[in-house]
């Protein structure tokens, strides 16, 4: 699979901010249609490798291609429609007075704000289906800024795919759900997505994983440690290194899991 052909593919990748370095010649290359999990302790740099990913941000050295266009010399706004991108900073920056239902036709066109002509009937009609799967058709014609932590994800997450994209970018969905937000999120985001949708997932906990993710990649002071295949990377030797601290491994019914052993010697 060549370059042109990957969804993202970063070459070297840094990010410098006010003489920190926040990412540190990154290498990664996302296959069509593959679903990756990439974890990391806080501070690793995995929101900050999403942001340019989702082309918030411009590497400060290397490469960064994106839906087979080299970041720094293509028009953003041509390709972030092709992109769908949740995050709590831009959940954040959605303007308040929207209601759920504006809120996810907004995504059609990547704006934060209500649109000025109005949205169409027929993208009201997409945007009415997706609050439906998302279970939220109730909440239709809510403020935003009135719904629950987990409806407000759900609606972001409804929001991502109003446009249809190529590639799903999803940093910490869950963040903040209790257990039954967090479930309902997680088997939602492993049911089967149209098309050869691919699909990159930042979390801190492997038991957030959605079953049917295929790669995973791990984080460290902002460099990539291991990526590849996920049962490959979620190894306990993978995971130590990348925590700080022993792990313990299981797989079950799909789903992963992991606990640290203090108490271990290494």
């Amino acid at each position: 699979m060549t370059a042109a052909t990957r969804p993202l593919v970063f070459e070297q990748v840094s990010l410098i901010r006010r003489g920190r370095t926040i990412l540190d010649a990154v290498d990664l290359r996302v296959g069509a249609g593959e679903r990756w999990a990439v974890l990391g302790a806080n501070g690793a740099g995995k929101t900050s490798l999403l942001r340019i990913a989702s082309t918030y941000e411009l590497p400060s050295r290397g490469v960064a291609s994106v839906l087979g266009h080299r970041l720094g010399r293509v028009n953003v706004w041509d390709l972030r429609p092709r992109i769908g991108y949740a995050s709590a900073t831009l959940a954040r920056l959605l303007r308040p007075e929207l209601t759920a239902l504006g809120a996810v036709a907004s995504g059609g066109d990547a704006t934060l704000a209500p649109s000025r002509r109005g949205h169409g009937e027929a993208a009201l009609q997409r945007a009415t289906e997706l609050l439906t799967v998302a279970g939220l058709s109730d909440r239709a014609d809510q403020r935003i800024d009135l719904l629950s932590e987990g409806e407000r994800q759900r609606v972001q997450l409804a929001r991502t795919l109003m446009a249809d994209p190529e590639l799903l970018l999803l940093d910490e969905p869950t963040a903040g759900l209790d257990l039954g937000g967090r479930e309902q999120l997680v088997a939602q985001l492993a049911a089967p997505l149209p098309g050869n949708r691919t699909v990159v997932f930042v979390t801190h906990h492997l038991e957030e994983i959605p079953p049917g993710f295929t790669h995973a990649a791990l984080m460290r002071a902002g460099r990539v440690t291991a990526a590849g295949p996920i049962a490959d990377v979620l190894s306990e030797d993978l995971l130590a290194l990348c925590f700080g601290l022993p792990v313990s491994v299981e797989r079950r019914d799909g789903r992963w899991f992991a606990w640290g052993r203090p108490d271990a010697t290494r």
